[in-house]
């Protein structure tokens, strides 16, 4: 990974790159939300679902371009390529940390 960042957002690309979700829930609070595409989806299990829906339906993987700590929020800026209309699409990721854990992930 090219840009040094808190191991919890590491992971979360690490693992969803490699279609291994065990991995990239490592990092989330269990009442974490992650807001994508007009919607969100909160707890360990719907965050699972939605990686698994994402992976299956675009084949999306993430190259990091650049990533800004702000407080608690750590906003990484990615290449997202995949199966969908404009891809590949460069996307802010936006993750607030509460002691290393994924509370929050707004994608836009």
């Amino acid at each position: 990974m090219p840009h040094p960042m808190p191991p919890s957002i590491a992971r979360y690309f690490a693992g969803k790159n490699s279609g291994n979700f065990e991995t990239a829930l490592e990092g989330f609070a269990p009442d974490a939300v992650v807001a994508d595409e007009s919607h969100s989806h909160q707890g360990r299990d719907a965050i699972g679902a939605w990686m698994d829906d994402t992976h299956r339906r675009y084949h999306d993987l993430a190259e990091i371009l650049s990533a800004t700590v702000t407080g608690p929020v750590t906003t990484v800026s990615a290449r997202v390529s995949g199966d969908f209309p404009g891809s590949p699409v460069t996307l802010d990721f936006s993750f607030t940390l509460r002691d290393d854990r994924i509370t929050r992930l707004e994608i836009a």
